[in-house]
């Protein structure tokens, strides 16, 4: 019973182990693409073959730009899934700031309070 208590307990540490290991878009073989979450046999198939056409991913922005589908929302997912390019996770560097483009609203001048009103006289 221990014995196979034990035996659990080692293969989940292994499982996560093997869940949280990181992969480097430069030195990835297919298989080890295919471990990270949100990667499957097409997407690893691209990668590789990009990677022969166009050499080694300089940064995150070079990978999303050369593999079709992979913008920052799946840059994101896949560098918290362990991916990594040239050695780094995502950082976001790459991604345009949701306000680009657009004044931020100016602030209102602030108001003085109005005072109350005297109360009536009986």
């Amino acid at each position: 019973m221990i014995r196979q208590l034990m035996l659990a307990v080692a293969t989940l540490v292994a499982a996560m182990s093997m869940a949280f290991a990181q992969v480097d878009v430069n030195k990835a073989d297919a298989a080890a693409l295919d471990s990270v979450k949100g990667i499957g046999p097409s997407t690893s198939k691209l990668i590789l073959e990009e990677r022969t056409k166009g050499g080694e991913f300089k940064d995150w922005a070079d990978f999303s730009k050369r593999v079709k589908g992979v913008g920052d929302k799946r840059a994101v997912k896949l560098s918290q899934a362990g991916l990594q390019v040239a050695g780094k996770p995502f950082d976001g560097a790459g991604a345009a700031p949701a306000t680009a483009g657009k004044a931020a609203p100016a602030a209102k001048p602030a108001t003085a309070a109005k005072p109350a009103p005297a109360p009536a006289k009986m």
